[in-house]
């Protein structure tokens, strides 16, 4: 017997996007449709609105969900039981028939991959919605991308959903449809799009301010030279990728005070309106997981739960931990895209992945708003293509077939190199070895603009921001922010006109010099409010602006931006 519709009457109201989707699919009425929305924004509550849809007008007759990982299949029963669609997360691909007892199944891309032909009888047998969650996923592989299109290409109807409309590679994604533009690029197409700006305007996601760590790292090379440099500074792919991975050392100094500070500042928020926020370290391997965890076990007094890879167990502890009031937890990489924890606020991005899928899909976890006003936090290295991602967090983009690499992009698989593992032998240590590291507060970013000057951890400037009231309007952040670095700036001034001045033997006209980098630091500034001035003009995002100005004047992100690119892109401003 099969279990009854879910009663359309006792659904859960709408977000307005969700409910425009909706109506734009109802009378579009085909087989295939795509729905673009930032993470946070309730692509589940939409995709099943839809299915509940479908099943009660008699369109189909069972639902299949496709997600990426064994976890998501829990949440996703569970969200759709809640709403009258009962869904089998422990369906395997021997089981070959659903129970009757159920509308449909949930499945992982893998396993949809491993046996194809078994979904394709599954979803020919009756008619079938099928929801392809995080649909760029689908293109992880060829085996998931051919079995995804063989399984379902049969299906009534398709809804694809995904936060990250883009991938790294070019894969092209089964069922998505692209549209080859003037340039002669090839660019996918959605029916619906939800932005993070669109979100943050309508209040349904946090603003989340990145708190940028710079500081002087030290390693010894396979041939025994030392080299030093300063994380953040212009440097080779090869020197990035080495004083990166000396800043994520846990043996130096720069992750205890980075974790120290991101404490504090969790700390912060549950003095201050957030009583349950939760912090989040993305490590790169296991190793690294651990020894985060225990220097969090250090600075805190409480232990952090610690989750290494979607293994079994790994579900019940993301659960135990959404569920409770613990500080932090550290995972391996990532917690999957969709994972729904909404009290995480603080993050720290120790990880180093750089393709900007990755960034998003990460950042992507602490953005869940839940009560008007929350922000989130995210502490990361000062690597110039990082600073880049976080500038463009409000940008919008698309999967491209067939554009060139950017030779300005951080190489992941140079970055792998550098952080690898290696086997008992201690290979790596004889190749490669940090030495120390230190961190200071090298700026902060939010809405693409950069502010404050600077602050060494410990100090009260750096207190300054790491005590943001936790509770603020997208607005109110940027007044703050503004203030706080209008009082850093006039601190310096005060402490430059009271130090002693040595006797001179005659006075002479002072002659202002400056360094490459203060002259930078200066131009920036500039540009940050002149850009400032235009988004109080014209109410346009900061992120936007700055875009239109790298679009006329060329060239990368501020934070890698020559001083004669900030010089043009300042002068470009002054005419709009």
């Amino acid at each position: 017997m099969s279990p009854p519709l879910p009663n359309l009457e006792t659904f859960p109201p709408l977000r307005d996007w969700q409910r425009k989707a909706l109506v734009q699919y109802l009378r579009k009425r085909s087989p295939d449709f795509m729905a673009v929305a930032t993470p946070g924004a309730g692509k589940t509550t939409f995709a099943l609105r839809i299915a509940a849809e479908l099943l009660c007008d008699g369109t189909v007759e069972a639902v299949t969900v496709v997600c990426p990982t064994e976890h998501l299949k829990t949440q996703w029963a569970q969200a759709a039981a809640r709403v009258g669609i009962q869904l089998d997360s422990a369906f395997r691909n021997a089981d070959v028939h659903s129970s009757r007892d159920f509308h449909g199944a949930v499945l992982t891309y893998a396993q949809v991959g491993m046996a194809p032909a078994v979904h394709r009888r599954r979803t020919m047998t009756r008619p079938t919605m099928v929801i392809l969650d995080e649909i760029h996923h689908a293109g992880d592989s060829r085996t998931w991308g051919d079995g995804v299109k063989q399984a379902f290409d049969e299906a009534e109807r398709r809804l694809m959903l995904t936060g990250t409309p883009f991938r790294s590679d070019e894969n092209p994604i089964p069922f998505v449809e692209y549209e080859r533009g003037q340039d002669g690029l090839q660019r996918s197409r959605s029916d619906s799009v939800y932005g993070y700006s669109d979100a943050l305007r309508d209040g349904v996601v946090r603003p989340v301010i990145f708190l940028a760590y710079s500081g002087e790292t030290r390693w010894r090379t396979s041939a025994g030279d030392e080299l030093a440099a300063r994380l953040g500074e212009p440097m080779t792919k090869d020197l990035i990728a080495q004083a990166w991975r000396t800043a994520l050392d846990h043996r130096g100094d720069w992750m205890p005070q980075v974790l120290r500070a991101a404490d504090a500042r969790l700390s912060k928020l549950r003095e201050h309106g957030m009583t349950d926020a939760g912090g989040l370290v993305i490590a790169s391997d296991q190793q690294t997981a651990r020894a985060y965890a225990k220097l969090l076990d250090e600075i805190t007094g409480q232990k952090a739960v610690v989750v290494l890879s979607d293994d079994q167990g790994a579900s019940a502890r993301i659960a135990q931990f959404a569920a409770s009031e613990q500080r932090w937890l550290v995972a391996v990489r990532m917690v999957s895209e969709g994972v729904d924890i909404p009290r995480l606020a603080v993050g720290v991005y120790a990880t180093s992945a750089s393709t900007p899928l990755y960034f998003a899909q990460a950042i992507g976890r602490f953005v869940r708003a839940r009560v008007q006003g929350e922000t989130a936090t995210v502490f990361v290295p000062s690597v110039p293509h990082l600073l880049g991602l976080a500038s463009e967090m409000e940008a919008q983009r698309d999967h491209i077939l067939g554009a060139p690499k950017d030779p300005d992009g951080l190489d992941d698989a140079l970055l792998e190199r550098a952080q690898r593992a290696e086997d008992a032998e201690g290979e790596l240590e004889k190749r490669f070895e940090a030495l120390s590291a230190t961190a200071e507060l090298d700026q902060v970013i939010y809405d693409g603009a950069s502010f404050g000057t600077g602050a060494r951890t410990g100090t009260p400037e750096e207190e300054e921001y790491l005590g943001l009231p936790g509770l603020l309007s997208p607005d109110q952040v940027a007044v703050l922010l503004n203030k706080r670095q209008a009082d850093q700036i006039a601190a310096q001034k005060r402490a430059a006109a009271a130090a002693p001045k040595e006797a001179v033997p005659a006075p002479r006209e002072p002659v202002a010099t400056m360094s490459a980098a203060e002259r930078r630091v200066a131009l920036r500034r500039q540009l940050n409010t002149l850009v400032a001035a235009h988004h109080h003009r014209t109410n346009l995002p900061h992120g936007k602006i700055h875009a239109e100005l790298r679009r006329l004047c060329g060239g990368p992100p501020s934070a890698q931006a020559t001083i004669e690119q900030l010089e043009e892109r300042i002068a470009t401003i002054q005419t709009f």
